[in-house]
């Protein structure tokens, strides 16, 4: 079964600093993997070489066997089967929740509108907003927000989706209701790259554990491994700190 993201030596500068380092990991498909680590560690810039929202300098990333930053690589068709999940919603302020999530499969995908909007009413109705299809973002708490983004990404059916820190710009009261949606991807098979500081999510949801520090992976593990058996000090210190928080 070949993977379904490809890390292969991947090298990344902003600069002078070096924020990937000869990087190789791959995701299967199907797989939740947590990307963890403290600040600074690489773990946006390597969720967002992906997309190509981040080039890269040295080595190769592979999407379901496409070369992602091949000169002959479309990029707008590459991100329409890329899911991505921002930190802060990037939703269209001055449109529905509905047209919101209707807009790229129509324009993108060509998809019509009577179908377009069953499909967004559907991905409402399992994120939980049914009742807050014709709300616009500004009428919506962060954390609606943020599963109506989450609704928006799906609406392209991409057969992975990536999320970075979904949950960091949220109030704690609303961090659950979107972990909540996560979780529900995870357990319906959809293939997952988060970056997260939420580690009770990662204890529960990840197939593996990425755990990275100065732009490389020092561990990759399963969760029950991880949290009760972490070989590399780096990560060790990571966690005992958490406990100490």
């Amino acid at each position: 079964m070949r993977p379904m993201i490809l890390f292969n030596q991947v090298n990344k500068w902003y600069g002078e600093y070096q924020a990937l380092t000869s990087l190789s990991a791959e995701i299967k498909p199907g797989e939740v993997v947590v990307v963890c680590g403290p600040s600074g560690s690489g773990k946006s810039t390597l969720i967002r070489t992906v997309n190509r929202l981040e080039p890269i300098e040295q080595g190769q990333i592979l999407f379901d066997g496409m070369d992602i930053h091949g000169s002959s690589t479309r990029l707008n068709q590459l991100r329409t089967r890329i899911g991505f999940v921002f930190q802060n919603f990037n939703l269209f302020p001055h449109i529905s929740v509905l047209d919101n999530i209707m807009l790229s499969p129509m324009k993108v995908l060509g998809v019509k509108r009577s179908q377009a909007r069953q499909h967004a009413e559907e991905l409402l109705e399992r994120v939980g907003l049914s009742h807050k299809a014709r709300a616009y973002p500004a009428q919506l708490s962060g954390g609606q927000q943020q599963r109506v983004a989450i609704a928006r990404a799906l609406a392209m059916k991409p057969p992975v989706m990536l999320f970075d820190e979904p949950t960091s710009a949220l109030d704690p009261e609303m961090v659950g209701e979107v972990l909540n949606v996560m979780r529900g991807l995870a357990q319906e098979g959809m293939t997952m790259m988060c970056v997260t500081h939420e580690m009770n999510f990662a204890r529960e949801v990840a197939d593996t554990i990425w755990f990275m520090d100065h732009g490389q992976i020092l561990e990759k593990a399963s969760p029950e491994n991880f949290f009760s058996r972490p070989q590399h000090e780096r990560a060790k210190r990571f966690l005992s700190d958490l406990r100490a928080h």
